[in-house]
């Protein structure tokens, strides 16, 4: 686990990430242990099967969970047994308590009112839109294949300027924690390696 200004963000491997601060926010669960405290907010980025792992989410999510996604997770999601699921494309800000949600081109930029930025990635490429965002720290993957590789991902840290960067997108399917250590050798900013808890 590690903190950053009042807000606490741990690895549950590959792209899940558990952020608390208030409310607790779960992105992409997948192939995690079971956990005690569930989701206030599930963000599903898109549908990837390591992304949307319906048995995963059903660890992290309860009755009062809002689920946010795309329209294309949106049917796959509607069986579950949770407080609603909100499908959202780019451009679309949803705020859920004290927690903005902002959805940029593929990918989910979370805004809290502390002044936190979070960005988490998905799979994707450096690409330009990359310049306009404007995060405190950006989730970044890492593994190359399917998703940046350390090179790439310390390209986008140069082009999205954040005070800290954090890999994710390796050790389950493809890559390995010398692909982080890579990175971190790499990247424009501090980088935070976390052990996957």
């Amino acid at each position: 686990m590690f903190e950053y200004q009042g807000v606490k963000i741990s690895w549950l491997g590959h792209d899940s990430f558990r952020i608390k601060n208030g409310k607790i926010v779960i992105i992409d669960p997948f192939k995690i242990r079971p956990i005690s405290d569930k989701a206030d907010i599930l963000l599903i980025s898109h549908e990837h099967f390591d992304h949307l792992s319906l048995d995963d989410i059903k660890k992290v999510s309860s009755d009062k969970t809002t689920v946010v996604t795309i329209p294309a997770c949106k049917k796959e999601l509607s069986s579950l047994k949770v407080k609603e699921v909100k499908a959202v494309k780019p451009g679309d800000k949803v705020v859920l308590g004290d927690v903005t949600l902002e959805a940029v081109p593929a990918y989910n930029l979370n805004k809290f009112r502390e002044g936190v930025r979070i960005y988490h990635a998905g799979d994707t490429d450096p690409i330009p839109e990359m310049k306009s965002f404007k995060t405190d720290i950006a989730l970044l993957p890492v593994s190359g294949t399917y998703v940046m590789t350390p090179e790439e991902a310390g390209e986008a840290t140069r082009m999205i300027k954040p005070k800290l960067a954090i890999p994710m997108h390796y050790g389950t399917i493809v890559g390995s924690e010398s692909d982080a250590e890579r990175f971190k050798q790499l990247a424009a900013c501090p980088v935070q390696i976390l052990k996957s808890e």
